[in-house]
């Protein structure tokens, strides 16, 4: 597997040597390191949370447990599937923690959508929510980090903890789905898989 030590963000950024950096004590360069992946990290915590201000609050969250945890980090895999596996398990432990409460506020929404079924245009956000909600959590996850991400299969399967071939066939499955559920013939829906390895 190809490690990439330019960020995705800003591809002239070396994060490789701010890694080095903070490692070798400099935490003023994390700062570079919140800069870089500050927007990616948040929209991935909102749509896993549904919530612009738990997501700032996870985000926060998860830059903390960067820092604390960044000695532990070699490049077995790219510094930014580390931080997005971070992400991951601090986003389920909210979900567990409140999966009562979430089961309440994403049937609600449901409902209320319902009611409001006369809307024909629908702006892009509203897709994306519409999308999402037809999902369990596993299948935003894969869905967030391969289509929005754009994360290799064993990318995803390295920040989730799975295998590569499970990511895959979940992937494809998810796709299916969602097209089999899309009543407008999955012209609005399928721009937004990417296929491939």
């Amino acid at each position: 597997m190809t490690v990439l030590h330019k960020s995705k963000e800003n591809p002239n950024l070396d994060i490789k040597s701010i890694v080095e950096q903070v490692q070798a004590g400099d935490i003023h360069a994390y700062t570079e390191i919140i800069r870089c992946f500050q927007k990616p990290i948040y929209i991935y915590c909102y749509y896993l949370l549904g919530n612009k201000e738990e997501a700032e609050d996870a985000s926060q969250d998860i830059f903390i447990k960067g820092l604390e945890n960044i000695s532990n980090f070699s490049y077995t895999v790219s510094f930014s599937a580390w931080l997005y596996k971070i992400a991951h398990h601090h986003c389920i432990d909210l979900i567990k923690k409140k999966n009562k409460g979430f089961k309440f506020w994403t049937g609600f929404k449901k409902d209320h959508a319902n009611n409001h079924t006369h809307r024909q245009e629908f702006e892009y956000g509203d897709i994306i929510h519409e999308l999402l909600e037809k999902l369990n959590v596993d299948e935003r996850r894969i869905l967030l980090l391969r289509s929005i991400e754009e994360y290799s299969f064993d990318e995803i399967a390295s920040i989730m903890e799975l295998k590569p071939t499970t990511v895959r066939k979940k992937y494809e499955r998810l796709r299916k789905k969602l097209m089999k559920e899309n009543k407008l013939g999955g012209d609005i829906y399928e721009h937004s898989f990417k296929t491939g390895g």
